[in-house]
């Protein structure tokens, strides 16, 4: 496995949500109501029982706890850092009804997945050997969900990766005030430790291995490639340098150096999570000047609101309704001229303004990669994301797919979900019981 350099520059950053002591774990454990029918299970991706291992928190038993998260969501680890619990358990605690501080069930969970990491205990051994083989295309989170659950039912599995190395977004992409690179692929580390399932890096589909010789060599496939480059907004002076996609530059940063000496101005153009996390890293990394440009307003933006409350306290300002349709420099960005924008989404004629610029991080989506699958007949997609049934199967016998790839960009949580479903599919389809 590939290993990361030691002097990344996602190293400033210090956890946004600290770790709970074991004392504040225990107290913020007993406070739990252990709700029979609990909206907070309903709410997880993944139904981790969440009553049960805040439980065995409060009662000493945090190993028990950790395999009750662990039963449902290998990732459990990751996921208790990364996961918007503020719109998923969180959000759905009782307590929010009552006028009182709901659980911190995140917390909690990062409690008990990352005494299980410190204490060795691994839960899980592989099942007896079925004789049948696996390939998985990506080592994302859906990739490593379904990996994990088909050796447990004895199945080798392959997982094949364009990348040299391993997590996928949890690795490359997370904002590092939740989670850094090295402590995702601590966890790939521990999920691999199951054994059996053989790491093929720097491999890309169908590129260096073709289709054909993936499913003659395997006895089902499961797609989880993800999403692709970072969309480009064309306007003229699009090639200049200083112009890069906001995900190309995250990863440029988590996995090695970058210098913004030299960066006095920088925007982030969008207004989704990606843009939030590009202008909280930006002020992170020592940038004087960071604006967001989004042509809707603030109510209407996609990111989550607990997100852009934290960057707003971290001194982020945003030029909201305004539009960017050029850019300006010699060589090198200088400027964003962007037009103003009327609650219709509509530009109004004359309004053109230039705002300072010499690094712009574009945040307005990712290419989708369904036209990958263009050899594989019956593998359908729509609107660039690959169709399937409600476990991941596609239009094309012992062909499965789950996370990005298949819903376009959701949580981590819910590839692990698709990735672990497919996989009992997958179970079923290959001992005969689908």
């Amino acid at each position: 496995m590939s290993k990361l350099p030691p002097d990344r520059a996602e190293g400033v950053f210090v956890d946004f949500k600290p770790a709970y002591t074991p004392a504040q774990a225990v107290v913020e454990a007993n406070r739990c109501l252990f709700c029979y029918d609990a909206p907070c299970i309903k709410a997880c991706p993944t139904s981790i029982d969440i009553p049960q291992f805040i439980r065995k928190i409060a009662t000493g038993n945090v190993e028990g706890s950790a395999r009750t998260i662990f039963d449902s969501n290998i990732l459990g680890m990751s996921c208790a850092r990364v996961c918007p619990v503020e719109v998923l358990c969180v959000g759905d605690c009782v307590y929010n009804e009552m006028g009182v501080p709901p659980i911190q069930i995140g917390k909690l969970q990062r409690y008990s997945t990352d005494a299980a990491y410190e204490a060795g205990w691994t839960f899980y051994e592989a099942g007896e050997s079925t004789g049948k083989s696996v390939a998985v295309v990506g080592a994302g989170p859906a990739g490593l969900a379904v990996a994990h659950r088909l050796r447990r039912f004895g199945h080798a599995v392959t997982i094949y990766d364009k990348r040299s190395v391993v997590g996928g977004l949890n690795t490359t992409g997370v904002a590092p005030y939740k989670m850094k690179a090295d402590r995702s692929v601590d966890e790939v580390e521990w999920v691999l430790g199951i054994g059996g399932i053989d790491l093929k890096l720097g491999v890309s589909v169908p590129g260096d291995v073709s289709w054909a010789e993936l499913e003659d060599q395997h006895d089902a496939v499961f797609l989880g490639f993800g999403l692709g480059p970072d969309s480009v907004l064309d306007a003229p002076g699009a090639d200049l340098d200083g112009i890069e996609g906001a995900v190309a530059f995250i990863e440029r940063f988590k996995l090695g150096g970058v210098d913004l000496s030299s960066i006095r101005n920088a925007v982030v153009i969008g207004g989704g999570n990606t843009a939030i996390d590009a202008v909280r890293e930006l002020v992170g990394l020592g940038v004087q000047n960071v604006k967001m440009i989004y042509r809707g307003t603030e109510s209407r933006m996609s990111g989550y609101a607990h997100e852009w409350k934290a960057a707003k306290q971290e001194g982020v300002r945003v030029v909201w309704q305004a539009q960017p349709v050029a850019y300006q420099g010699e060589g090198h960005v200088t400027a964003v001229t962007c037009v103003r924008m009327d609650d219709a989404k509509q530009p109004i004629p004359g309004s053109e303004h230039d705002i300072a610029a010499d690094l712009v991080l574009l945040a307005v989506g990712q290419a989708k990669l369904g036209e990958l699958v263009a050899g594989l007949d019956g593998v359908e997609t729509q609107w660039g994301r690959i169709v399937t049934d409600d476990d991941g199967a596609t239009g094309r016998a012992g062909v499965w797919a789950g996370g990005d790839c298949r819903n376009g960009g959701k949580e981590v949580v819910n590839g692990v979900a698709e990735g672990r479903d497919a996989a009992e599919a997958i179970h079923a389809y290959l001992t005969g019981g689908a």
